[in-house]
């Protein structure tokens, strides 16, 4: 019987996401953990033009490789290494001959603002979060990312949000909270949700331990 567990965590766009799976590892230990991040799972467009790429809703389930990235997990669950693919945002292709060997641990963090979203994913969960903060600060920190890290300016970060991010996060992020066995409120720093969620993660981890 497979003894590994899954934690998915989703949420909006500058959530947080990625800081509660930091902490969520660091009180679990690296060596016992490994993060599949759905941003790394995104469509590959080369056969699109720069155009076309530019004006690509990645922020519907569609756009996401759930297919792979769902056998990407069952293969962890498995014990069974991936190669998971390196996704370039400045030219939404993924790196050719480029990935990131991922070794199988016990502890799986699944990562993204759909992955509640999506049933093939979903399924395969044992704690489901969803981490949650105010739009205006999701907002700042979208900014923030895209114009340091992925070269975008001002006014495409904001003319995106509107057209696809918002809609979208109405329709399909923010509805996944239903799933979810745990909402943290992240404006800041909730050192107790994360000290509720370390021991429900460590709760799930006793009992497939002892099954």
């Amino acid at each position: 019987m497979n003894k590994s567990q899954v934690i998915g965590i989703a949420g909006g766009t500058g959530s947080g996401k990625s800081t509660v799976a930091d902490r969520i590892v660091s009180h679990l230990g690296a060596d016992s953990v490994v993060i599949i991040y759905q941003d790394n799972y995104y469509l590959d467009l080369t056969h699109l033009s720069i155009e076309e790429r530019a004006q690509w809703n990645f922020d519907h389930p569609d756009a996401v490789d759930a297919k792979l990235m769902a056998k990407h997990i069952a293969d962890l669950k498995a014990g069974r290494a991936i190669d998971m693919p390196v996704y370039d945002f400045k030219t939404h292709t993924r790196l050719p001959d480029q990935t990131i060997r991922v070794e199988p641990k016990p502890t799986i963090i699944v990562e993204g603002i759909l992955v509640l979203a999506i049933k093939a994913l979903r399924s395969q969960m044992d704690v489901k979060l969803y981490v949650e903060t105010d739009d205006d600060l999701r907002l700042i920190r979208r900014l923030k990312r895209d114009i340091n890290e992925r070269g975008r300016t001002v006014e495409s970060v904001i003319e995106q949000y509107e057209k696809t991010v918002r809609p979208m996060h109405l329709a399909f992020v923010e509805t996944s909270r239903r799933f979810a066995d745990v909402i943290i409120p992240w404006a800041e720093y909730n050192d107790v949700g994360v000290e509720v969620l370390i021991n429900s993660i460590l709760g799930v981890r006793a009992r497939k331990a002892g099954a």
